[in-house]
């Protein structure tokens, strides 16, 4: 009796699994055939249409995957992937989707921390920007139409063809895609001058769940602030901006200059925190920490790289060091002059004399897998704090770890909180960002992932706090996330979305209910629409 009864739960679980099959098989086809069916153009729709039958499936799926980790032979794989090459392919597959009850991921450029962007634990399909990536570049305005698509290094190279003396503040990466890097607020070199990414969008289209194509008069200003810093893949799909570039000089000056432990690199970090949001808008030090081989040999020590653009010349920059920062013994050979464009290569640690091509490239190299954290710095942290970072540098993991300070102050100060979703302004000495990056080939183990959360744990004392504040570009689920499947609650999402949106957490949850209220556009940390009961509650 024991065996037939073995033997049926096996046959049930058969049967199961050739339903799962059956039912995601009759899902895509159902889906792929409502696509040509409804679309203006079926010949136009069904060359962007990718299943897992066709011959360059994998190709597409894997060309925009960013972190390795989320490339495994267990990663959930969508149904079906879209290359849209015209605004009615997103349109008609919304249409689709919410018909046959499909989930859409938006992807970029595919640099989301957790991945998503290209995987989910539902049946979902892609929707991969990568052919909406023009860039129109307007001098005479200073401004420019970028496709949400594009990446980084595509918009900074076609401000370049264009003029020396305009530039974008947006972020270091050249690989990473506009469209979430502005959607979640877009940190760089140039924010204590010009603010984030975001704040300097002055029009975006979206496509919105009904299918509508609507521009900032259309959409209306709610929806217009929920989209620049409110993060991707809640509201909509943008697929461009309108954006405002930014005046620099022909020549800046960029240094790196860097100090080990037993070079006073901690003395450097602790005095670099007095005065690193407080410095002239014009120039930015941020600082780059990793464990690096010793002088002595075969011991291992902390190296604190500092590294800085000045929008101005080095003649400029000298006297300002000499008064704010004389501890770093900034020399003037330490010190080159080049044009904004060529300091993005430089800051982005390409070595001298690369050619700008590089910019269109839209694949890293070396291809990582990784897991980040971020969090805010509001007092300096102690010497003794830095100490105790040096001794979690020094475990085994500590060897893949690397951690970025990037000072605010200036006009991040300036702006309100409310201005946009992107709340951590005035009050922020600067965001402390840290990684576990392991090169292709190397297996990243969930050790490598505790150890980040050990050091989030031994941050606490040293960071914001009520909330623990945290990025929405630096995804993290580890703060929480939505529910697979139904609703989530208000105060179930605000575990995580206080955190990265303060106070502007209400807010988003307001306009997400107003556009997409039976909350088709989600994701384990997408902005979740306030249920009937909720809002008669008051939530």
């Amino acid at each position: 009796m024991e065996i037939l009864r073995s033997s049926l739960f096996s046959l049930s679980l058969v049967l199961l699994f050739f339903f799962v099959l059956a039912t995601s098989a009759d899902v895509h086809e159902n889906f792929v055939q409502c696509l040509t069916s409804h679309s203006q153009n079926a010949t136009s729709i069904s060359q962007v249409i990718y299943t897992p039958n066709n011959s360059s499936y994998t190709s597409v799926l894997d060309f925009s995957i960013r972190n390795l980790r989320f490339l495994t032979p267990e990663t959930p794989k969508p149904v079906v992937i879209i290359t849209p090459s015209h605004e009615s392919h997103i349109q008609v597959a919304i249409i689709c989707a919410r018909n046959h009850g499909l989930q859409i991921r938006i992807r970029s450029g595919g640099h989301d921390m957790e991945g998503l962007s290209y995987v989910s634990h539902v049946q979902f399909f892609i929707l991969d920007l990568i052919n909406l990536r023009s860039v129109s570049v307007d001098v005479e305005s200073s401004t420019a139409w970028v496709q949400a698509g594009a990446t980084i290094g595509e918009l900074y190279y076609s401000i370049a063809e264009k003029s020396k003396t305009l530039a974008f503040p947006a972020g270091i990466c050249p690989t990473v895609g506009v469209g979430g890097h502005i959607s979640g607020g877009g940190y760089g070199m140039i924010l204590r001058k010009f603010g984030l990414a975001a704040d300097n969008v002055i029009d975006a289209h979206i496509i919105d769940v009904n299918g509508g194509i609507l521009d900032r008069q259309s959409m209306g200003e709610d929806l217009f602030w929920a989209i620049r810093g409110g993060a991707g893949g809640s509201f909509g799909v943008v697929i461009a901006w309108k954006i405002k570039l930014a005046p620099v000089p022909s020549i800046v000056t960029v240094f790196k200059v860097s100090r080990t432990l037993e070079q006073n690199a901690t003395m450097l970090l602790h005095r670099w925190q007095y005065i690193a949001d407080k410095i002239d808008n014009d120039l930015v030090i941020i600082t780059n920490i990793t464990r690096v081989n010793s002088s002595e040999k075969g011991n291992k020590t902390v190296q604190v790289s500092f590294v800085s653009l000045f929008l101005g010349r080095v003649d400029e920059l000298f006297p300002l060091m000499q008064k704010n920062f004389p501890e770093l013994g900034l020399v003037k050979e330490d010190c080159r002059e080049m044009s904004w464009i060529e300091s993005t290569l430089y800051i982005a640690g390409f070595s001298s004399g690369t050619s700008l091509d590089v910019l269109l490239n839209r694949i890293p190299d070396p291809r990582i897998s990784f897991k980040a954290k971020l969090d805010y710095v509001k007092e300096p942290i102690s010497k003794i704090g830095l100490e105790g970072l040096w001794k979690r540098l020094n475990e085994e993991e500590g060897a893949a770890a690397q951690i970025l300070t990037i000072p605010y102050g200036g006009k991040m100060s300036e702006i309100p909180e409310s201005e946009t979703p992107f709340p951590h302004r005035a009050g922020n000495i600067y965001h402390i960002a840290y990684f576990v990056i392991l090169e292709e080939g190397v297996e990243f183990s969930n050790r490598y992932v505790d150890w980040t959360r050990r050091l989030y744990s031994y941050l606490a004392p040293y960071v914001s706090k009520s909330p623990r504040e945290a990025y929405a570009n630096y995804r993290d689920l580890d703060l929480g996330q939505n529910n697979d499947k139904g609703n989530t609650s208000y105060a179930q999402a605000s575990i995580w979305g206080v955190k990265y949106f303060k106070n502007n957490f209400k807010r988003l949850v307001h306009v997400k209910t107003m556009v997409d209220p039976s909350n088709f556009f989600r994701h384990e940390q997408s902005i979740p629409a306030a249920s009937p009961w909720g809002k008669k509650r008051g939530n």
